[in-house]
Protein backbone atom coordinates (compact mmCIF):
# COMPACT_ATOMS: atom_id res chain seq x y z
CA UNK A 1 0.00 0.00 0.00
CA UNK A 2 3.13 2.40 1.11
CA UNK A 3 4.89 1.56 -2.32
CA UNK A 4 1.19 2.59 -4.48
CA UNK A 5 1.12 5.85 -2.78
CA UNK A 6 4.87 7.13 -3.28
CA UNK A 7 4.87 5.50 -6.42
CA UNK A 8 1.81 7.61 -7.26
CA UNK A 9 3.73 10.93 -6.52
CA UNK A 10 6.30 10.14 -8.44
CA UNK A 11 3.97 9.45 -11.39
CA UNK A 12 2.77 13.12 -10.51
CA UNK A 13 6.15 14.75 -10.45
CA UNK A 14 7.09 12.70 -14.02
CA UNK A 15 4.06 14.22 -16.01
CA UNK A 16 5.91 17.32 -15.66
CA UNK A 17 8.92 15.95 -17.88
CA UNK A 18 7.04 13.71 -19.86
CA UNK A 19 4.44 16.39 -21.35
CA UNK A 20 7.29 18.24 -21.84
CA UNK A 21 8.94 15.66 -23.54
CA UNK A 22 6.19 14.98 -25.92
CA UNK A 23 4.27 17.73 -26.22
CA UNK A 24 1.56 16.40 -24.86
CA UNK A 25 -0.81 19.35 -23.02
CA UNK A 26 -1.67 19.07 -19.56
CA UNK A 27 -0.60 20.65 -16.20
CA UNK A 28 3.00 19.67 -16.52
CA UNK A 29 3.36 21.37 -19.92
CA UNK A 30 1.52 24.28 -18.33
CA UNK A 31 3.75 24.63 -15.37
CA UNK A 32 7.04 24.51 -17.67
CA UNK A 33 5.33 27.19 -19.94
CA UNK A 34 4.69 29.44 -16.73
CA UNK A 35 8.04 29.19 -15.70
CA UNK A 36 9.31 30.17 -19.16
CA UNK A 37 7.01 32.79 -18.89
CA UNK A 38 7.59 33.64 -15.17
CA UNK A 39 3.98 33.24 -14.94
CA UNK A 40 4.18 33.47 -10.79
CA UNK A 41 0.60 32.96 -9.78
CA UNK A 42 -0.02 29.83 -12.11
CA UNK A 43 3.43 28.42 -11.13
CA UNK A 44 2.22 28.33 -7.43
CA UNK A 45 -1.43 27.39 -8.52
CA UNK A 46 0.17 23.95 -10.36
CA UNK A 47 2.36 23.43 -7.51
CA UNK A 48 -0.03 23.57 -4.64
CA UNK A 49 -2.54 21.43 -6.64
CA UNK A 50 0.16 18.41 -7.46
CA UNK A 51 1.38 18.98 -3.55
CA UNK A 52 -2.46 18.90 -2.33
CA UNK A 53 -3.23 15.86 -4.39
CA UNK A 54 0.09 14.18 -3.08
CA UNK A 55 -1.02 14.68 0.40
CA UNK A 56 -4.89 13.57 -0.25
CA UNK A 57 -2.96 10.15 -1.80
CA UNK A 58 -1.14 9.45 0.73
CA UNK A 59 -3.86 10.34 3.74
CA UNK A 60 -6.26 7.98 1.82
CA UNK A 61 -3.47 5.60 1.19
CA UNK A 62 -2.98 5.91 5.74
CA UNK A 63 -6.67 5.52 6.38
CA UNK A 64 -7.25 2.48 3.99
CA UNK A 65 -4.73 0.70 6.24
CA UNK A 66 -6.95 0.32 8.81
CA UNK A 67 -9.61 -1.19 6.51
CA UNK A 68 -6.95 -3.61 5.52
CA UNK A 69 -4.72 -4.29 8.66
CA UNK A 70 -7.41 -4.82 11.76
CA UNK A 71 -4.35 -3.88 14.19
CA UNK A 72 -4.29 -0.05 13.38
CA UNK A 73 -7.99 0.08 14.18
CA UNK A 74 -8.33 1.86 17.37
CA UNK A 75 -10.19 0.64 20.29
Amino acid sequence: MTIVGINFGALLGGTVIIETLFAIPGIGFRLINAINQRDIIVIQGITVFIATAYVVINTIVDLFYAVIDPRIRKA
